[in-house]
Formats: structure tokens, C-alpha cells, sequence
């Protein structure tokens, strides 16, 4: 298996994130992607090339022209503005119940995108999750290419390719950039499929976190099943979406499927789920699936609540590919760095159908997964 990577993602240098009004270190750090891909080359098996570029348009196809806009001019209006901050984080946000008691006309009228900055990031943003910097414009961008370039290698033939996306995508909406996520790069990858095919397309997502900008995108629409593994959003983050009675409206009724699992969930309820995921997608035609694929759900992961084992992955990547389907696998969370690299190898070997041997060491000098 192929796996797709661009250095770029490297300029997005996030050392600090804002958690209920408090900065911590963050989480979404480049290390996650180099420690993936370090091991990655140490297993030896996983050949590893750099994305090619293919322009706005794919994205321009799911997102929404404004928020490209402002990702490409934010950091340029931050140091024009005079802004003396290390990262950009929205001000304000425009909560729906600023406009109640308006009418439709009024708010459409009356709720315009600001001036300054700060107002601009809350216009177009979610949370102060996604801190913005210098680099982060270029590393969406080629985070967006690492997944059409290994959309190209599955629909050039390869059965099954993996892309190192850095920053991860499922939270942003059509219009929206949150959750880390600036560009929904596992939407994008799945509209070009279909436009590229004609096919009806998979999406199984199994981050931690429900990808609600990824049922978003695709909430009317009948050509692209969405499936979700993740988190009751009664308990865990992004709260107002992915319940289970959340089905999709219009043409894209029944097409969106969501599975949440309460906290402490272990390996055989999950593998349970993903049976039940993989049953939905199954029942539909299409050849292609694209993978969210997030190892938040790991017991030690620092911003989870499950308790998966590495071994798991291993089953996780084997049950999905026997499903028969050529797949493109793209990569979303996890945030325990230890582990991220064994984690990986796990799942992407369990696709291939090779066996699974743990790395003595990582590249990093730490100690690999030790559980399962």
C-alpha cells in the first residue's frame, strides 16, 4: 500500500490550543503526522510518495467560496490589522439566539461577515479549537492534495491507498472551519470519486468524534453514504450533532448512518459496531470506500473516552477490507503520540492482510503501544 504525504503540513506550528476559556498545549501537533510516517518507513512495507498538487476546484466543489477566501487572507488581515497575537482565534461567535424574534430577510440582511479579524474567524468558525497561523492556509491546501493524490493511485487501480492528512477535515462544514480542521478533506475526496465514476460512494468514519461537517456536506445528498462510529455527543465533543435518529432529509434520506458508543467502550462492542457500519454500507452499491481514520478511540488517547488496544485496529482494517471495496484511507485524529505509529501500522496491515509484529522502538525513541 502506497502512502501519500507533503511536508508542508509542517508550516501549521501549533503549540497551544484554547479549552473552555483556557489555554493547554495542544493536541493537533505535527508530530502526529511524522510519527505516523516514521514508522510507517521503518515497517518497510508502505512505499511512500509526495502529493501532487490539483488545485482549488475540488474544493471549490464542497466548500463554500467565502471560507477558501478567508483561510487564504486570514494571517495576511491578522498582521495587517495589527493583531500582535502568536495564533488567530475568534472573538465572537454568532450564536442563533443573537437573531431571535427576526425574521429569515432580517437576519439574512443584518448578519454579514466583519471587518476584523477576530469577527471574521467567528463568522466562519466553529470553536477555538482550529488555532490559525502563518502556515496553516498552505497545509490545508496540501492536506487537501494528499487525499486526491491517494484518490488517484485507488482509481488508477491500486485496491486500497493511504493518505497522511495533516490537518485532519471532518469537522469542517460546507461553510465552517473547526475542530482542527480547516478543509473536510475525506468529503472532498468522496465528491471526486463520484463525479470521477458516477458511483455511489462510502464514507466510513471511525474518529473518535462524530464528523459533522462530513454529514453536513452530504445531508441531502443520495450518492454518498456516510457512516459514523464515535462518541454520544451528549458526552463528548462536537455536542449538537451525530445522534442516532440523525438520518439525512430529501435524497439523502436514510443515507446518513450514525453509531455513538458511550464512553469506555472496548474492542468487542466496537468491533460489534463496525459489523453493524460495514452491514450499512454493504447494503449499497458503490466500489469505493473512504476511511476516516482516527485512533482518538485508543484507551490511552488524551482527549477520548474509549478503550481500544492496538491489536484492534489490526481486525478493524482486516473486517473492512474484506469487504471487498478499494479504499481510501485518509487520516483524521488521534492524539496519543506514543502510540500513533503502531496504531497505524496495525490498521493499514490488517487492510493489506499481513500480520501484524510490533516495531521494537520507534523513531522518536519511545516505546511503541504495549497493550494488546
Amino acid at each position: 500500500m502506497q502512502v501519500v504525504y507533503s511536508p508542508v503540513h509542517l508550516g501549521h506550528d501549533i503549540t497551544t490550543e484554547t479549552y473552555m476559556g483556557m489555554q493547554i498545549p495542544a493536541n493537533e501537533v505535527a508530530e502526529r503526522a511524522e510519527r505516523i510516517r516514521a514508522a510507517l518507513d521503518a515497517d518497510g512495507g508502505f512505499p511512500r510518495l509526495e502529493s501532487t498538487s490539483h488545485g482549488e476546484a475540488p474544493i471549490l466543489a464542497v466548500h463554500d467560496p467565502g471560507l477558501v477566501r478567508f483561510l487564504e487572507v486570514a494571517w495576511s488581515e491578522v498582521r495587517a490589522q495589527g493583531v500582535d497575537r502568536p495564533f488567530l482565534s475568534a472573538d465572537t461567535y454568532p450564536n442563533r439566539r443573537m437573531f431571535e424574534g427576526m425574521s429569515e430577510a432580517a437576519i439574512e440582511a443584518f448578519v454579514r461577515e466583519p471587518v476584523q479579524i477576530g469577527g471574521r474567524a467567528g463568522y466562519w468558525g466553529l470553536d477555538t479549537a482550529a488555532p490559525l497561523v502563518a502556515g496553516t492556509y498552505p497545509a490545508a491546501l496540501a492536506a487537501v492534495d494528499v487525499a486526491l493524490t491517494a484518490v488517484d493511485l485507488v482509481l488508477g487501480g491500486a485496491p486500497a491507498a493511504y493518505g497522511l492528512c495533516r490537518p485532519p477535515g471532518h469537522h469542517a462544514a460546507r461553510s465552517m472551519y473547526g475542530g482542527y480542521c480547516f478543509f473536510n478533506n475525506a468529503a472532498i475526496a468522496a465528491e471526486a470519486i463520484v463525479r470521477a465514476t458516477g458511483e455511489r460512494v462510502a464514507i466510513l468514519d471511525i474518529d473518535y468524534h462524530h464528523g459533522n461537517g462530513t454529514q453536513q456536506i452530504f445531508w441531502r445528498r443520495g450518492d454518498v453514504r456516510y457512516v459514523s462510529i464515535h462518541a454520544d455527543p451528549d458526552a463528548d465533543y462536537p455536542y449538537f450533532l451525530g445522534r442516532a435518529d440523525e438520518t439525512g432529509e430529501g435524497a439523502g434520506q436514510g443515507e446518513n448512518v450514525n453509531l455513538p458508543l458511550p464512553g469506555g467502550t472496548a474492542n468487542e462492542a466496537y468491533l460489534g459496531a463496525v459489523d453493524h457500519a460495514l452491514e450499512a454500507i454493504a447494503a449499497v452499491p458503490g466500489s469505493v470506500i473512504v476511511v476516516s481514520l482516527g485512533f482518538d478511540t485508543y484507551g490511552h488517547d488524551p482527549i477520548g473516552r474509549f478503550a481500544l488496544t492496538t491489536d484492534v485496529y489490526h481486525e478493524i482494517g482486516r473486517r473492512t477490507a474484506a469487504l471487498g471495496r478499494r479504499l481510501v484511507i485518509l487520516q483524521e485524529g488521534g492524539y496519543d503520540l506514543p502510540s500513533l505509529g503502531e496504531n497505524a501500522r496495525a490498521w493499514l496491515r490488517g487492510a493489506e492482510g499481513r500480520p501484524f509484529d510490533r516495531l521494537p522502538v520507534d523513531a522518536f525513541g519511545a516505546s511503541g503501544a504495549v497493550d494488546g
